[in-house]
């Protein structure tokens, strides 16, 4: 039973007494008390549903922080992986564009396309490369000359240079 409701069945009556005495007390019956315990069983199912509201949100509230730790570390590992796949994209396309090269020389199917500029250039390469070799042979040449002649290299350089002074 709640206070107020007490409160209101003792409090004084105004107007005097019904029999003939000063008579403050209120005649309560037993079925109005009854009907009262319903509203304190339901006031203590009510608090007790609050209590376990009340807890499970302390609950909540202390896996917050873990939860924001967890979420950071996510976002942190997925920057990770998104760099690491940006990182495999590029060699992928570095792979791609080596194997379009490599199979433009070798594919018999494919046309041969001169606008593409690394063929080009990997073939400018060939050409030096072939060029540099001739070179090397020709100083192979020279140098075999010059050992197997027994020519002092001494003497022809200051031959040639004195031709050239007069």
């Amino acid at each position: 039973m709640s206070f107020s409701y007490l409160k209101n069945k003792f409090k004084k009556k105004e107007g005097g007494a019904e029999g003939g005495a000063a008579d403050n007390r209120e005649i309560i019956k037993l079925d109005e008390l009854e009907a009262e315990e319903p509203v304190q069983e339901k006031s203590k199912e009510e608090e007790e549903m609050l209590n376990q509201v009340m807890t499970r949100i302390n609950e909540i509230e202390n896996d917050i922080p873990r939860i924001k730790v967890s979420m950071d570390t996510l976002k942190s590992q997925i920057g990770e992986l998104r760099e690491e796949i940006e990182r495999l994209d590029k060699t992928i396309k570095d792979v791609m564009v080596l194997y379009e090269v490599v199979s433009q020389e070798i594919n018999p199917f494919k046309e041969v396309d001169g606008a593409n500029p690394l063929v080009a250039e990997i073939q400018e390469l060939g050409g030096k490369i072939d060029d540099l070799k001739s070179e090397i042979a020709k100083v192979k040449a020279d140098l075999r000359l010059l050992v197997v002649d027994g020519i002092d290299l001494d003497e022809l350089i200051y031959e040639t240079i004195s031709e050239g002074g007069a």
